[in-house]
């Protein structure tokens, strides 16, 4: 596929054999699916800042109310100021990322639930130190953990967020047009709805009164707004209220046949006994039928490759 999406990832999920035991741990939705769309940018803090493959494992421990990374055998070797400039230093590629997959429970890369050691007792409290700083500097980066892609909702949640910051990248960087947000914005009305309809009303709200803002202020808290609304998982509830928006565009259009059926898979979808796709591949053959500029061109209804195949899960 030409034109894929950059993104971060530990490289020992790619197979790549950099491991405090000299293994990996490759992952084989990223390699065999993911890998078809995403050019993925391998990258190991610890083997980066100098530590050995094998090597002694690290762990992170409260030491004076402050979070170390140190050696499991050895308390003196404590790392963690070298993982923190690791971090700052590769900032010129993270930049140009449109989203991070990390190592789940890696005292460097582990995005959430890390074991903190206070003691001899751990707490699934921690934060990775190169995962952290990645996040410090890029909050609205769109970033999961390996382990949690296993879980279709958090799969779809983080993809729809990738390709999403993919094309805000893009109107980014051209030059500021009200008229472009305005346009990104109805693109993306639809998702925004099928997270939250209070949040995504807010961010309408803003954008309608945004005319008077400085330029790159307006970018900035839009971008903002609509990261905290993504980051909302999309509930089947949502969804439901989405649908039966969009099939009021069609209430004038298709028959009292069409009608019953799109309302009664609706219906399913809501009941769990259909998955999204399938009211919205109706929903899309109705629009063909009967066009509509406006739902046309929502992302909603063609949110990403079909080959993922993500909506089949929801």
């Amino acid at each position: 596929m030409d034109n894929k999406l950059s993104i971060g990832i530990s490289s020992c999920l790619l197979g790549h054999k950099v491991r405090f035991d000299s293994g990996h741990k490759n992952n084989a939705y990223i390699n065999n699916t993911l890998s078809e769309y995403f050019d993925f940018i391998p990258f190991c803090p610890e083997v980066d800042i100098g530590l050995g493959i094998p090597r002694e494992t690290i762990r992170l421990v409260l030491i004076d109310e402050k979070v170390h990374c140190v050696g499991s055998k050895t308390p003196d070797l404590d790392v963690t100021e070298r993982l923190k400039d690791c971090a700052q230093q590769q900032q010129s590629w993270q930049q140009k990322l449109s989203g991070y997959i990390l190592k789940k429970d890696s005292p460097s890369c582990g995005m959430e639930r890390v074991r903190l050691y206070k003691g001899d007792m751990p707490d699934r409290i921690g934060v990775g130190i190169y995962a952290q700083k990645l996040m410090e500097n890029f909050p609205d980066l769109p970033v999961e953990e390996e382990g949690r892609l296993g879980d279709a909702i958090l799969r779809e949640n983080f993809i729809q967020r990738v390709f999403i910051y993919a094309r805000w990248q893009k109107l980014s960087a051209e030059v500021f047009s009200l008229h472009s947000l305005n346009c990104f914005h109805a693109q993306h009305k639809y998702i925004f709805m099928s997270h939250s309809q209070a949040l995504a009303k807010e961010l309408g709200h803003f954008l309608a009164q945004a005319h008077a803002e400085v330029p790159s202020e307006v970018m900035s808290q839009y971008l903002k707004k609509m990261m905290v609304i993504l980051k909302i998982r999309a509930t089947r509830k949502g969804h439901v209220n989405t649908l039966q928006h969009l099939q009021g565009y069609l209430k004038t259009s298709i028959s009292v046949d069409d009608k019953a059926e799109l309302v009664d898979i609706i219906d399913q979808y809501r009941n769990g006994l259909l998955p999204l796709i399938v009211p919205i591949t109706l929903l899309r053959h109705h629009f063909r039928r009967f066009p509509h500029d406006y739902i046309t061109e929502s992302y909603y209804m063609k949110p990403h490759p079909k080959e993922l195949m993500l909506l089949n899960s929801l």
